[in-house]
């Protein structure tokens, strides 16, 4: 098949490309760097011929509100009409887990736009939804640094490898469009000060963490289960412990 991986170079997406390829099929990476602005819509047409499937990875440049909802409708109207009309087959999403109970954020709220875009379109689709990657570790810990002190949500999570996202996207991919959300996550669940203590211990970071039920991510107050599945989710088998001796993302200190 032909399919075409929006957000093809960036760091899920060229697994994903890399994956597809190896099984086979014409995986095309869609970006501004190689003719595909979503955007403007340019080149998107001549990129949609002959496909069967889209598999949308881009996200927003920032989180505000105005920004992600911004991009996520006008991406998605974009992508979507060109995929109407080259008679595109199936469209995967990469969503994430928590969309529909974080309204109180800017770009949960993008995000929503984007699904709702996506199963009024017509076209077959599969929603996946992802909690947090295990790569955004050090991005978690320096949002939530104050001093020598790193404080953070005691919500739960279950974050997952790069690796084992890309490998659930291009399963679906390959696969039978779900018409619905389906959920992934990683394969061990625990509080968020809790994960970012075990990075930071691992990296030689010595700071304090220190867990708050009150604290923001990314400015929304969490409730405990906002961001780790309802009910049944496909698992990576990549845990912290193993992407932390695998990943080269893993040995960076969180310390900016």
């Amino acid at each position: 098949m032909k399919i075409v991986v929006i957000g093809g170079t960036g760091l899920i997406g060229s697994k994903v490309v890399e994956r597809l390829r190896a099984a086979g099929h014409e995986a095309i990476a869609a970006a501004p760097a190689t003719g595909v602005d979503i955007l403007s819509g340019a080149g998107l047409d001549e990129a949609m011929a002959g496909t069967s499937v889209v598999v949308d990875l881009a996200n927003s440049p920032a989180f505000d509100a105005k920004t992600a909802l911004e991009f996520f409708e006008t991406a998605g109207r974009n992508v979507l009409g060109a995929e109407a009309r080259a008679g595109v087959g199936h469209h995967v999403a990469l969503s994430v887990v928590g969309t529909e109970k974080l309204s109180a954020s800017g770009y949960f709220v993008g995000k929503a736009a984007q699904e709702k875009l996506i199963r009024e379109s017509g076209i077959p689709y599969t929603i996946v939804h992802s909690t947090q990657f295990l790569e955004f570790l050090p991005g978690i810990i320096q949002s939530g640094t104050e001093g020598d002190t790193v404080r953070l949500p005691t919500a739960l999570v279950q974050p997952i490898a790069a690796d084992n996202v890309a490998e659930a996207v291009a399963r679906h991919a390959l696969g039978a469009p779900a018409n619905a959300v389906v959920d992934i996550a990683g394969p061990e669940r625990d509080s968020m000060a809790a994960f970012a203590q075990r990075y930071m211990s691992a990296t030689g970071d010595g700071r304090a963490v220190v867990g708050d039920v009150h604290a923001r991510y990314f400015g929304v107050e969490l409730a405990s289960d906002a961001l780790v599945p309802a009910g049944a989710a496909w698992q990576g088998d990549i845990g912290l412990d193993r992407w932390l001796e695998e990943s080269a993302t893993a040995r960076q200190p969180a310390r900016a």
